[in-house]
């Protein structure tokens, strides 16, 4: 746990980020790491708070030991009983130098605390680090998201356009081909009253070379 931890407390971040293929799935993988590491390193912290209270019981109950031994010690002397003084002496003795181990351990708890305070906080700040990073990188894609929806719809526009634009030069060319049509069709009726009139003339022509001849008989 304290390899990993202290690994994390001296990881660059950003070097980490910038060499990464998947920069969102790294911060991510990092985030939960350290989530993890803070989890143990607070449970650690736990268990020697909590040895720390027994070690503290244990050196009030050696703090009376002494102080009885003494109280035997001064009673012995007071009967005049200096063997059972020296005694009482031997095991105050004995009391002081537990509790002397004691204070130790208590000193080295301290410190082992005292510096896991310290590195708790700094894994706390980079875990903080580490969120806003991965906060800058859900805006960064949700800008990126609204761009492309953007340059998607104006994509669309332009296709649309494009589109509105053919058919209306697609109903120019229809208008153009139908006045066409339309010449052609007035052409073609005025050459047949054309020929209908010179059919009509000839017609005529022969009705009046014949009424002509049967005038000339008649006369």
């Amino acid at each position: 746990m304290f390899s990993r931890f202290t690994d994390i407390i001296n990881a660059n971040i950003n070097a980490m980020l910038d060499k990464a293929e998947e920069p969102e799935k790294m911060i991510k993988l990092i985030i939960e790491e350290m989530a993890e590491t803070l989890v143990e390193v607070r449970s650690a912290a736990a268990k020697q708070i909590a040895e720390k209270k027994t070690l503290m019981r244990h050196i009030r109950a050696m703090e009376s030991r002494v102080a009885h031994w003494q109280q035997k010690a001064e009673l012995a002397l007071n009967k005049s009983r200096e063997d059972l003084a020296k005694s009482a002496l031997v095991e105050k003795q004995s009391c002081i130098q537990k509790l002397a181990k004691f204070n130790e351990e208590l000193g080295q708890f301290d410190e082992y605390l005292n510096a896991l305070q310290l590195d708790s906080q700094r894994l706390q700040d980079k875990l903080t680090e580490a969120k806003r990073k991965q906060e800058a990188f859900a805006i960064r894609q949700q800008a990126a998201e609204v761009c492309l929806k953007v340059r998607e719809k104006v994509a669309i526009d332009n296709i649309d356009q494009a589109i509105s634009k053919f058919e209306r030069y697609q109903q120019k060319i229809d208008r153009v081909e139908a006045e066409v049509e339309a010449y052609d069709m007035t052409s073609s009726k005025s050459l047949d009253s054309q020929f209908r009139a010179l059919e009509n003339d000839e017609t005529i022509e022969q009705a009046l070379a014949q009424l002509k001849q049967k005038v000339a008989k008649g006369s």
